[in-house]
């Protein structure tokens, strides 16, 4: 960590605490509308994570390898074009990239409802994955607000991606027992485009630059940095498998309707607060390794459970409630850790590689939670993701990251 960075760091510490700057009126309109934005996005995305395994393992063709790939595609994409949506925004605008991404995800969305065969939703999944806009929209936001209220508006994002995930555990399930998987991939269309529309809300930014400046990517590679991008692949590599073994467990193994799922999945997110609250507070932002190594050892609990005791409805939700736990934290204490490690002009390029990294551990998940249920047996995906717990415990006590 640089002198100034340190300097900076011990001056906020000494300096007495200032009210909250209010928003303008004009950051209130931009930060809710790009939340919005956000939040239908990766409603369209979440809400198909709880039941296209299910789906997918009736299309023609399907195999267990396919049905992880095709559960997982859209994470490649996602990593792959991360950095040069957010690059091409820089010269064309970051709405107009965001509207780009918006209708590559509705053609996707598009392709996979009519899809017939398996390889047919793979196509529509990557070209989900393709609208990669999650990094410019987080650009648009900083872009559209002052440094004095950003960390709020980045604040009211995270919420708004959160809530997404919540609703999406719930009406995901319902509405594909109700109408079938088909309805999400048209709802997933359809709020893409009501996405697009609201953006007409927010004003376009322009992104200034000191004469002869260069931008360069090697920031991001310092071993500290690196260190947390594996971390952030581990934990997306995980969850992805597990919502590809775990709707099938719950539909072939316990004879539960898809309309039930949902009731397991918020249940666990709900007790998991119990955990993840104390581990926040106990925190401060501040990446302690006792904290996070409680983390881990929540992910690795849960999965042991689910592992040795017959599988049940309470199992499973109990299992999954201390993998939320650690989850829910790790999500959010990682990408804090990263932020307090470099410097604020390196913060893109580190936060950019750091997002490419959580999509491809979400596309990692997929195949290997695929290649794992060749025989059917999804006890081989939650061992999977309990030796990848134990393993990253174990580097991180024995091998402890430097400040």
């Amino acid at each position: 960590m640089g002198v100034d960075r340190k300097l900076e760091i011990l001056s906020m510490r000494s300096k007495p605490q200032k009210i909250l700057e209010p928003m303008l009126a004009r950051e209130r309109r931009a930060v809710s509308i790009i939340a919005l934005v956000a939040m239908l996005r990766m409603f369209g995305l979440f809400a198909l994570l709880p039941v296209l395994a299910i789906y997918a393992a009736d299309l023609d063709g399907a195999t267990p390898y396919l049905i992880g790939l095709a559960v997982g595609a859209y994470g490649l994409t996602q990593a792959a074009l991360q950095l040069p949506f957010g690059a091409l925004s820089d010269r064309i605008g970051r709405r107009n990239v965001v509207w780009l991404g918006l209708c590559i995800f509705a053609a996707g969305s598009l392709v996979a409802a009519y899809s017939d065969s398996i390889y047919w939703m793979i196509a529509g999944r990557f070209l989900q994955g393709a609208g990669a806009v999650s990094a410019t929209l987080s650009a648009l936001l900083a872009d559209s607000t002052r440094p004095e209220v950003r960390t709020r508006s980045m604040a009211v994002l995270g919420i708004g991606i959160g809530s997404a995930f919540l609703l999406a555990l719930i009406l995901g399930p319902l509405i594909a027992a109700a109408s079938g998987v088909r309805a999400l991939f048209w709802l997933a269309a359809l709020v893409a485009i009501v996405a697009g529309l609201l953006l007409t809300r927010v004003p376009e930014t322009t992104v200034s630059r000191a004469a002869g400046e260069k931008r360069s990517l090697r920031p991001a590679f310092q071993p500290a940095l690196l260190r947390l991008d594996a971390y952030i692949f581990v934990l997306h590599a995980m969850m992805t498998s597990l919502f590809v073994a775990l709707p099938l467990l719950l539909r072939n193994e316990l004879n539960m309707p898809l309309n039930s799922h949902w009731k397991v999945y918020v249940s666990a997110l709900c007790v998991s607060l119990l955990g993840t609250v104390p581990l926040i507070i106990a925190d401060e932002r501040r990446g302690k390794p006792w904290v996070f190594s409680g983390a881990l050892l929540l992910l690795l609990a849960g999965m042991l459970l689910i592992i040795f005791l017959p599988p049940s409805a309470l199992v499973v939700a109990s299992a999954l409630a201390l993998f939320f736990a650690g989850f829910n934290f790790l999500e959010a204490g990682l990408p804090a850790r990263l932020s307090m490690l470099v410097e604020h002009t390196e913060r893109g390029a580190a936060m950019g590689l750091f997002s490419s990294a959580q999509f491809l551990g979400a596309f990692a998940g997929g195949i290997i939670s695929g290649l794992l249920m060749t025989d059917g047996a999804a006890q081989h995906v939650f061992v999977f993701a309990a030796v990848s717990a134990g393993l990253w415990l174990a580097a991180h006590v024995f091998f402890p990251a430097r400040s």
